[in-house]
C-alpha cells in the first residue's frame, strides 16, 4: 500500500508508548523487586558482566541457557551508559517491542479490508492491561504478564513461540514459495531449544497438535506436514546442539518431570487460580484472558482460511495444552503457564479484518485521540521509570561498600548474596554457599569457588540458618539494614565442596 510504511511506523511508535507505559506500572508496584532485585532475575545481567569484563566463561546455568537474552543484554549494555537497574528497565521495554514485533508477524501482510498494525497494536493493549493488573513481588503467582518484563522469566522463548505461529501463518497464506520461511522455522525451533528446551513443551507439541489436526484435511496435508518438519526436525537440531553445552548445564530438565505427583500438582495450580482471583484486579486480568479464548475459539469455527484457522486455533489450544502437560508432568512452577497469558493475544490478530464502525472522518479523530493518550501516557511514565532505576537502596549500600573496602572473601546464600554480588566491583568476593556453607554452583561463575575460605558472612530475612561451628571465633557483628554482615576476620571458614 501507498503509505503502509507510515502505518508501520504508527504502529511501532504505539507499540513503545504501551511498552513504556507498562514498565513504569510494574516498576512502581512491589512487582519492581522481581525485575530488579530477585535473585533469579539478575542471572542475565550477572552473566554478561562476567563475559564482558572477563570474569571467565565457566558458569553454572540451569536448564536454561539465557543465550538470546543475554545476547540482548550485552548489546543494550554496550551501547547505554547507564546503571544495571536502568538497563534492566530498557531491557523491560525492549521486551515488549519485541512481542509487537511477533504479534505483527502473526497478523499477517497488509491488504484491502485488513488492518493487521491496528489489530496488533490492540492485542499488545490487551497484554498491558494485564501486566498492569499484577502488583505482588511473588515469583510464584498466577501473574504471569510481567514476567516478560524480566530477562529471565523466559521472554526470549514467549517471543520464538509466537513468531514460530507467525511463520507458519505466513506458509499457509503464501500458495506460492514456502521453502525459506520453512527453513526460517526451523532455525527459530533450532537456536530456542538450544537455550532453552521448554520450546519443546511450549511450541513444538502444542503447535505439532494444532498442525496434526489441520492435516487432516486433505487439500491442507502437504502444507501442514511440511511445517510439522521443520518444526520438529530444528527442535531435534538444538536438543543435538545442547550437547556440547553440557558442561554449563547442572540440570537437565528431566529431573522437573513427576507424573506421579500430577494431583500435587493440580491443586498447587488450583491454589494459584483461588489466590489470583482474590483480588479486584486479579478478575480483570483474568475476564481479559477468557475473553480472549472465548474469541479464539469463535474464530477457529469461523476461520475461511488455513491461516486464520491456525492462529485461532493455536490461541486456546496452547494455554489448553500446556495446563494439562503441566499438571501430566508434575510440575510446580507457575512460571511455566506463561502461554494461559500469551497465546490468547494471537486471537486478535487471527482475522485482523478492517472495522467499519466510524466515518473515516471520525476514525481519523478517533486515531488521533488515542495517539496522544498513548504519548500523554508513555510522557508521564518515564519519571516513574527513572524513579525505579534511581531509587537509593541504603541497605545495599551499605552492603557494597563494606565489601569493597574489606579486601576480603565472604560467602552468602542465594538468595541473599546475588543483589550484593551483581553491584561489587570484584563479584569473587562474594561466594554463592548453601547453609552448611558448601559451594552452591547454580546461575553462578564457577571461578568464585577457587577460594577456599572466607572471613565474613551475609545474611538476611531470606537466609537459612546456617549449620556450622564458629567455635571460639570472635564475631563483629555489622548491621546495614535488612542485611547483616558477621565479620571473622583475621580468623577464616574453610568452604565445602561445590554442589548444584
Amino acid at each position: 500500500m501507498k503509505h503502509g510504511w507510515v502505518r508501520e511506523l504508527l504502529g511501532w511508535l504505539s507499540a513503545a508508548a504501551i511498552a513504556v507505559i507498562v514498565t513504569g506500572q510494574v516498576a512502581s508496584t512491589a512487582r519492581a523487586d522481581l525485575l530488579l532485585r530477585d535473585g533469579d532475575s539478575l542471572v542475565v545481567p550477572m552473566f554478561v558482566r562476567s563475559i564482558l569484563e572477563g570474569q571467565g566463561w565457566d558458569w553454572a546455568m540451569s536448564t536454561v541457557l539465557f543465550l538470546p537474552e543475554s545476547a540482548m543484554f550485552a548489546l543494550l549494555r554496550l551501547a547505554l551508559p547507564i546503571g544495571i537497574d536502568a538497563l534492566l528497565l530498557v531491557n523491560a521495554v525492549v521486551n515488549v517491542l519485541a512481542l509487537y514485533g511477533a504479534v505483527r508477524l502473526v497478523a499477517g501482510r497488509r491488504g484491502p479490508e485488513r488492518a493487521p498494525v491496528a489489530w496488533s497494536v490492540t492485542a499488545v493493549a490487551a497484554f498491558g492491561v494485564i501486566a498492569v493488573t499484577e502488583l505482588s513481588a511473588s515469583r510464584e503467582s498466577l501473574e504471569l504478564a510481567s514476567l516478560l518484563l524480566t530477562t529471565t522469566y523466559y521472554s526470549a522463548t514467549v517471543i520464538a513461540v509466537i513468531c514460530s505461529i507467525g511463520i507458519a501463518r505466513r506458509v499457509c497464506d503464501r500458495p506460492g514459495r514456502r521453502r525459506g520461511m520453512l527453513i526460517v522455522l526451523g532455525v527459530v525451533a533450532a537456536l530456542t531449544t538450544l537455550s532453552n528446551p521448554l520450546y519443546l513443551v511450549w511450541a513444538t507439541v502444542p503447535i505439532g497438535v494444532v498442525l496434526g489436526f489441520a492435516a487432516l484435511r486433505a487439500n491442507d496435508r502437504p502444507r501442514m506436514l511440511a511445517l510439522l518438519w521443520w518444526l520438529v526436525g530444528g527442535t531435534i537440531v538444538g536438543l543435538l546442539g545442547r550437547i556440547p553445552l553440557t558442561a554449563w548445564i547442572e540440570n537437565s530438565g528431566l529431573g522437573y518431570a513427576k507424573p506421579q505427583l500430577w494431583p500435587e500438582s493440580a491443586a498447587y495450580y488450583g491454589g494459584l487460580v483461588v489466590e489470583r482471583l482474590s483480588t479486584p484486579l486479579g478478575w480483570v486480568g483474568a475476564v481479559v484472558i477468557a475473553g480472549l479464548l472465548v474469541l479464539a475459539v469463535r474464530r477457529t469455527v469461523r476461520a475461511s482460511t488455513r491461516g486464520q484457522r491456525l492462529v485461532a486455533a493455536s490461541a486456546w489450544m496452547l494455554p489448553l495444552l500446556v495446563v494439562i502437560g503441566a499438571i501430566a508432568l508434575g510440575t510446580n512452577a507457575a512460571r511455566y503457564l506463561e502461554p494461559v497469558v500469551f497465546a490468547p493475544l494471537l486471537a486478535l490478530v487471527a482475522d485482523p479484518k478492517t472495522l467499519r464502525l466510524l466515518s473515516p472522518a471520525m476514525a481519523r479523530i478517533a486515531t488521533a485521540i488515542v495517539a496522544v493518550l498513548l504519548l500523554v501516557g508513555a510522557g508521564l511514565s518515564v519519571p516513574r521509570i527513572v524513579h525505579a532505576a534511581t531509587a537509593p537502596d541504603e541497605d545495599l549500600a551499605c552492603v557494597v561498600s563494606w565489601i569493597d573496602e574489606s579486601d576480603q572473601v565472604g560467602a552468602g546464600q542465594f538468595w541473599t548474596a546475588r543483589l550484593p554480588k551483581l553491584h561489587l566491583e570484584d563479584p569473587s568476593q562474594l561466594v554463592q554457599v548453601d547453609h552448611r556453607l558448601n559451594g552452591y554452583s547454580w546461575l553462578v561463575n564457577r571461578r568464585d569457588f577457587d577460594s577456599t575460605a572466607v572471613s565474613f558472612l551475609l545474611a538476611d530475612d531470606q537466609t537459612v540458618n546456617w549449620q556450622l561451628s564458629l567455635g571460639a571465633m570472635q564475631v563483629d557483628v555489622v548491621e546495614c539494614g535488612r542485611y547483616v554482615i558477621y565479620d571473622l576476620a583475621p580468623e577464616e571458614v574453610p568452604l565445602g565442596f561445590p554442589h548444584s
